[in-house]
């Protein structure tokens, strides 16, 4: 990319003029609160899942909501608080689901990992499980999600939040208890 004199080189990056990538100015610094926050926040429904299957592993496919709910609920409460540490609306949305989304992937993996036993053609209860709280999660996280979206610039702090989970945590357990009954 070769500019005129007259164009100047105040419109391309200092990057591009030195050949090298420049750090950021104000790169993410772990010693604040809110990065804190929203790392716990992502984490919540994976510790969740791990906690729940050291503690009542399943032993069946009967016994699986109050853990599935459990975790989601997690899942969903980590999501929200995630999202919280958001101003704008389309951050808190994207906040919100994707620490969800990766709650939920973690979750799963969670239970492949701790699965200590190994089926074929069928699903392990612990895997289960996992597959049933990461969906109900998944689904509360988006709820939340689209709440989030429609509360940014109307409230602030718990008042956003609490509506939110609210909606969440309500759409996580109706979902698991789909999932858990088909």
């Amino acid at each position: 990319m070769t500019l005129s004199p007259d164009e100047g080189e105040d419109q391309v990056p200092v990057s591009i003029r030195l050949g090298t990538v420049v750090p950021p100015e104000d790169p993410e610094d772990w010693s604040r609160p809110l990065t804190w926050v929203a790392a716990i926040g992502m984490l919540a429904g994976p510790l969740a899942a791990v906690a729940w299957l050291q503690v009542a592993r399943p032993t069946g496919s009967g016994s699986l909501l109050p853990g599935a709910v459990t975790i989601a609920v997690a899942l969903v409460a980590g999501a929200v608080l995630t999202g919280g540490t958001q101003i704008r609306r389309g951050w808190a949305f994207a906040g919100t689901l994707g620490a969800g989304l990766f709650g939920a992937l973690l979750t799963v993996l969670a239970g492949t990992v701790m699965a200590g036993e190994r089926q074929l053609g069928v699903a392990s209860p612990t895997l289960a499980l996992s597959f049933v709280a990461a969906a109900a999660g998944a689904a509360g996280a988006l709820t939340a999600a689209l709440t989030t979206f429609g509360l940014a610039n109307a409230a602030r702090g718990w008042l956003r939040w609490l509506p939110s989970g609210t909606l969440g945590i309500a759409a996580a357990v109706i979902v698991a208890r789909v999932l858990e009954s088909g």
